[in-house]
């Protein structure tokens, strides 16, 4: 009889751990890599680590970024470039704008096929006049396209600073809003759910060509704090 129970006692508790798999496995939140762990880039990834999120930071000097990820938590990681990029079902990249054309080449083979939320601006200061003007007169989108051939990008997070995504973050109904932009539709989705997990409310604007309107130096939403509802009108969408 002892055996017996013993037995049913584990085909119990197995058929317990069985059913419990399916709901964890659901609960379990995608990977994201970010590329870039500066104001922006650590920001916006510890946002998604406390949403639930496992998050790769990295730069090119990854024992840098040992306090911030300790600071969050099992879930946030430190790692390369390369590594951030094999981690995450989804990559954020964040960084000087000059730096997409060599981030582009260097890894061309692991982002291809990429879901990439982009949220880096040209700055003619920091950057150069050059990449500066095509991202002006081309659209930020398409030219963050061009370089980072082969990704399935999505502009996302450009329009505002570091503080105000920390303290804005999940604020009370309407949530922020922010403004996004891409042409597949697969990674509009998967952008969308990032940005609502990183508490705001996004707002597809169309296609990378109409990331103009919230890039730099444009007449559009650039810099603006608003709605859902709000940043639909002053788009007159």
């Amino acid at each position: 009889m002892p055996e017996l129970f013993t037995r049913r006692t584990l085909l119990a508790t197995s058929a317990m751990a069985l059913a419990a798999a399916p709901r964890a496995s659901a609960q379990a939140k995608r990977p994201i890599g970010v590329i870039g762990a500066g104001n922006i880039g650590g920001t916006v990834g510890a946002l998604w680590v406390k949403s639930g999120h496992p998050v790769m930071f990295s730069s090119r000097n990854p024992d840098e970024l040992k306090d911030m990820v300790a600071s969050l938590g099992p879930l946030a990681h430190a790692g390369t470039v390369a590594q951030a990029i094999a981690f995450g079902d989804a990559l954020f990249i964040a960084v000087p704008y000059a730096a997409l054309p060599q981030i582009g080449t260097d890894y061309r083979a692991g982002l291809k096929g990429k879901v990439i939320l982009d949220a880096c601006n040209a700055v003619p200061t920091r950057d150069g006049d050059a990449i500066t003007k095509e991202a002006d007169e081309n659209g930020t989108g398409v030219t963050s396209q061009k370089y980072l051939a082969g990704t399935r990008l999505v502009r996302a997070f450009n329009t505002l600073g570091f503080n105000v995504f920390k303290s804005q973050s999940n604020r009370p109904d309407p949530k922020l809003a922010i403004p996004i932009a891409g042409d597949d539709a697969d990674a509009v989705r998967v952008a969308q759910e990032l940005v609502r997990d990183a508490g705001f409310d996004p707002v597809l604007v169309g296609g990378l060509a109409s990331a103009k309107k919230f890039q730099q130096r444009s007449e559009g939403v650039y810099g603006v704090q608003a709605s859902a509802a709000e940043l639909k009108q002053k788009l007159g969408m």
